[in-house]
């Protein structure tokens, strides 16, 4: 399989690509270490996210079904939706600061008189 093949092959769980597929898990991973550190129980977790347990254990295992909306309350529960917000911030887009360099003209010329 060629690297671009690779990187847009789609898990066999869902539609996703493979690499999205395991950023959520890692993300699913992350917030449920950011809960137990806070010491918040999956039932308090659950109850202040509006959804059940197995829900909650969806989110953690980084299901691609669970809603955005459970996701984004889940981040401001833990106090980390900040980084949410700024998750595609231009500033930080590499790619596309790069691909605005590479437009800029290799030279001006002054405009003829």
């Amino acid at each position: 399989m060629s690297a671009i093949q690779d990187t847009i092959s789609m898990s066999k769980t869902s539609s996703i690509p493979l690499p999205a597929a395991h950023a959520l898990r890692k993300l699913g991973r992350n917030l449920a270490l950011a809960r137990r550190k806070r010491g918040i129980s999956t039932s308090d977790m659950a109850a202040r996210l509006f959804v059940s347990r197995d829900t909650l254990w969806r989110l953690e295992r980084g299901d691609p079904t669970v809603a955005l909306g459970t996701l984004v309350t889940a981040t401001f529960v833990l106090g980390l939706h900040d980084r949410l917000a700024n998750l595609a911030a231009p500033a930080s887009d590499e790619l596309a600061l790069s691909l605005d360099e590479r437009r800029l003209p290799q030279r001006i010329r002054r405009p003829r008189s």
